[in-house]
């Protein structure tokens, strides 16, 4: 391996409702860049190493999830890989659809962590698994391959996350409380075991009276599965909530300033989507002791039926994990000034008190603006860590640098006093200049980090590995930390 390249492990764990699942990837960083010119770093190339059996998530009475099951399957997927939690640099563990509200959501994400390396961000959010699972499938690129819309819904066990693409970004996000997995039965009977709220919530929009422990007619399930169909369709088509999709929507309603060239299905529905099942027979269609492959074929007949061309996914029920192994992690500027003994740093809050391409001159204003902003934060968690992210100097000169860099130290100073440190994280290509003139400002007494060429946003979470490539970059990786309501 050359001077100019560095491979790092990757790990994804998704932890979803229905299931359980892990992929390990060898990621390759390298210098694009002619040597005459300033290093940029790169990920070049994602290879999938290993992809593990699909688990069943073990979930006690709907409540709990069995942390020391989870446990296990992950260990012994590491021991069929032949590989250590020590190899893994980077990745992600995503807890996914309605395990995120189980009970014991948060501490699941803890004891599995140490199963994932040191620097692997633990993570549940409706938003980053929709952009994770279009990266997965393949969405993501067909946007920016054929210059198109295109959507992606990953339909789960208990969600189905849309993530809407253009030109490989993503611009739209949302989730809605349906899936193959929120009414149980028998497998291959007809005998309800469970009806979750949000199936529920169906139920008595249809007015159906189906309780658990009762027999469903072939009609009955067909009709459930037909109505969570149609509210994908909704969401997509119209992006004018009814009633029923405002009720089961996890996310604000879409925006409107687009049309969806194409769709993509993913998830573990997704495999009925694209084949030629039809629910002829009630054995077929609760041959998992779920209405999944019934919900399947729904989606196809529903899209067809609104005259939306479903393109085929790279890939279906590993969509999400394989996002989230291998396009979690940014490789920031190579311009950038770091304390080394500072990293790695995890779960810090974002803070962005400026309009992109609106930063004012003069430092009273900077300082006063930032100010403001981490003091209304501060009061409600003096011991949360903190990022300011800076777009760009309002010109990207010497004295337009030191008059932000003065802004900043002064708008932070409140804050140093019983942090110590300063993290700033950049757009712009200036990061070590920043950072050199915050280093004089400040006569040399904060820990600093300053990053620069990362896309980051007002509330996210991100995390920051120790330095790469000799020194001259950074991992970083923007997450969401966000558990359901009444989590913790």
């Amino acid at each position: 391996m050359s001077a100019a390249e560095q491979k790092i492990i990757s790990v994804g764990i998704d932890i979803g409702t229905t299931t359980t699942q892990l992929v390990l990837s060898r990621l390759t960083v390298r210098n694009s860049a002619p040597a005459s010119v300033i290093p940029h770093m790169e990920i070049s190339e994602r290879e999938v190493l290993y992809r593990s059996g699909i688990h069943f998530t073990p979930i006690d009475d709907h409540q709990l999830i069995d942390a020391e099951a989870v446990a296990q399957i992950i260990a012994e997927e590491y021991r069929q890989a032949g590989m250590n939690p020590w190899d893994v640099e980077t990745g992600a563990v995503i807890i996914t659809g309605e395990t995120a509200k189980k009970e014991n959501a948060a501490n699941i994400l803890e004891s599995v962590s140490e199963y994932a390396g040191d620097f692997v961000v633990a993570t549940a959010g409706v938003n980053l698994e929709s952009i994770l699972a279009g990266r997965g499938s393949g969405a993501s690129a067909y946007s920016q391959e054929h210059h198109k819309v295109y959507a992606n819904i990953d339909i789960g066990g208990g969600t189905a996350n849309i993530g809407v693409f253009d030109g490989g970004r993503v611009i739209d996000a949302a989730c809605i409380n349906v899936g193959g997995h929120l009414v149980e039965l028998e497998k291959g009977g007809d005998r309800v075991t469970y009806i979750a709220e949000p199936a529920q919530r169906i139920l008595n929009y249809l007015g159906m009276d189906l309780q658990v422990g009762q027999k469903a007619t072939q009609k009955q399930l067909i009709t459930i599965a037909e109505t969570m169909a149609e509210l994908c369709v909704e969401s997509i088509v119209k992006r004018k909530a009814g009633p029923l999709l405002k009720e089961l929507l996890m996310t604000p309603e879409q925006k409107t300033d687009y049309d969806v060239y194409r769709v993509v299905i993913s998830g573990g529905v997704a495999d009925y989507v694209y084949s030629d099942f039809e629910p002829v027979a009630i054995a077929d269609m609760t041959q998992y002791g779920d209405i999944g492959p019934v919900l399947g074929w729904a989606i196809r007949k529903s899209f067809a039926k609104a005259g939306v061309v479903l393109e085929q996914p790279m890939e279906t029920i590993r969509a999400t994990v394989i996002g989230a192994g291998i396009h979690t992690m940014n490789i920031s500027g190579s311009t950038i000034h770091v304390d080394d003994e500072t990293l790695p740093l995890k779960n810090v809050m974002v803070l962005s008190p400026f309009p992109k391409e609106n930063m004012p001159r003069d430092v009273e204003t900077i300082a006063q603006t930032i100010h403001d902003h981490v003091e209304r934060i501060s009061r409600e968690d003096p011991d949360k860590i903190l990022a300011l992210a800076i777009d760009s100097p309002a010109e990207i000169t010497y004295n337009c640098i030191k008059d932000l860099a003065e802004g900043i130290y002064r708008g932070m100073s409140d804050y140093l006093r019983y942090r110590g440190i300063l993290i700033v994280v950049m757009g712009a290509d200036c990061g070590k200049a920043l950072g050199q003139c915050l280093d004089i400002v400040s006569d040399h007494h904060i820990e600093l980090v300053c990053v620069d060429q990362i896309d980051v946003d007002e509330g996210d979470y991100i995390d920051i590995g120790n330095s790469i490539m000799g020194g001259r970059v950074v991992p970083v990786v923007v997450k969401t930390l966000v558990f359901e309501k009444g989590n913790s």
